[in-house]
């Protein structure tokens, strides 16, 4: 395998050309933060670190343009200098932008789709070299599909971003006892612009986020409150519990009751502070996507599973909502959504774990996030997602040879 680190679309075509030229395949990569093996390749390598520019803001139809390889972190940062910001992220701002939206992340909010339907531009190199600059109105079927590309289309070069005027967030985050959420989830998800929450396994408990556009001005927590929220609790002291309950599972359940909790805490800050959080202690994930309305049977049953098989688990089950799309392959396409998440610190075996809550997923049409583990086939997928042989259609068309196949998209979207 080669790595190549372009720093411009004219070095991405070249190396695409070159591919073609060899008959080898070629893939590229953004921040490496897929669990899957999406990016890898036994040919080309091409790391978009260089390619991680502003293109263009325009402030008066509220779009910015950048490179491939922009870090979500950094385009908030420039957001945030023109009065802009992004109207929903995830909590992990590390991956670049074609990264995420190629695998359909997402944040939470139950008006509010996907990173990928955020886009009204993109511009991706294909197999033979050319540059296809597309949207709504310029080659529609190709802006369609590769919103959510998988890396099976092209190489994307660019994307064009609808954003928002800049806004705060009021956080209210306090744990309440997980019945009580689930027995009036409409009124958390419907009352607040981002819910979400985490059942703790081994208790009754759930850690919940209510996040709420204000005006208020920015009253952030006090630093030395972040430092022990953020980083004590979540990462430090949670992430001592998770070594130690590897080391002897059956002390898990103990360990993890011992993390402390803040408790309930309320501030506001600026949106892209609220939504992403630091991430230090290392782990496996998987997520699923199924109707909204299956999330409390769907979590309950998960819960039952945990109890019954005695699995010993240290992380939190993250579950949050969207609205769905149109993108053919968007994990949400035709349906308002659930995701439901399932960790496992880095290192501890988690087939049989992750097997079991997919065979739940698995009764509610669920769908897998393309960038985090799963076992499902194309043969399992394509029926799931109405609008498969639209994608493939458009696969087919720019991508004839298969240059950017590789085995992750021979297994779930096929050869």
């Amino acid at each position: 395998m080669a790595v190549h680190h372009p720093a411009s679309e004219d070095e991405v075509v070249t190396l695409v050309r070159r591919a073609a030229e060899e008959g080898v395949p070629v893939k590229a990569v953004g921040s490496g933060h897929s669990f899957t093996d999406a990016a890898l390749t036994p040919g080309h390598l091409v790391d978009l670190d260089l390619c991680d520019d502003v293109v263009h803001v325009d402030t008066e139809r509220f779009q910015v343009t950048v490179q491939a390889g922009m870090p979500l972190w950094r385009l908030n940062e420039v957001l945030e200098g023109r009065g802009l910001a992004m109207p929903n992220l995830g909590d992990i701002a590390y991956q670049t932008v074609a990264g995420a939206t190629s695998t359909a992340t997402h944040g939470t909010g139950a008006t509010l789709p996907g990173l990928a339907a955020q886009i009204v531009g993109m511009r991706v190199v294909t197999a033979d070299g050319s540059v296809v600059a597309c949207s709504a109105d310029q080659e529609p079927d190709v802006f369609h599909c590769a919103r959510v590309g998988v890396g099976a289309l092209g190489i994307v070069t660019a994307v064009t971003l609808q954003v928002v005027p800049a806004f705060h967030l009021r956080v209210v985050e306090e744990p309440m006892r997980v019945a009580d959420v689930l027995a009036d989830l409409d009124a958390f998800v419907d009352g607040n612009d981002h819910f979400e929450f985490f059942w703790v396994p081994h208790t009754g408990w759930a850690l919940t986020k209510q996040n709420n556009r204000t005006t208020e001005a920015p009253a952030p927590r006090p630093r030395w409150q972040e430092l022990r929220d953020d980083h004590l609790y979540e990462n430090v002291l949670f992430g001592l519990a998770c070594r130690l309950g590897k080391l002897r599972p059956s002390a898990i359940p103990r360990l993890v009751r011992s993390v402390p909790s803040a408790g309930r805490v309320s501030y506001v800050d600026a949106s892209h502070r609220v939504f992403a959080s630091p991430r230090h202690v290392r782990f496996v994930e998987m997520e699923y996507a199924i109707p909204r309305e299956a999330c409390g049977e769907a979590l309950e049953r998960v819960r039952a599973m945990v109890r019954d098989r005695g699995f010993q688990i240290s992380f939190p089950v993250e579950v949050r909502f969207t609205a769905g799309d149109d993108i053919p392959l968007s994990t949400a396409h035709g349906r308002d959504t659930c995701y439901i998440a399932v960790h496992l610190y880095r290192g501890t075996p988690y087939h049989a774990y992750f097997s079991a809550v997919e065979q739940i997923m698995d009764d509610y049409g669920g769908r897998p996030h393309w960038g985090k583990l799963h076992f499902q086939t194309a043969a399992t997928l394509a029926p799931r997602y109405p609008e498969w042989d639209r994608f493939q259609a458009v696969r087919r068309r720019l991508d004839p040879d298969g240059r950017f196949a590789n085995a992750y998209t021979r297994r779930v979207l096929g050869a």
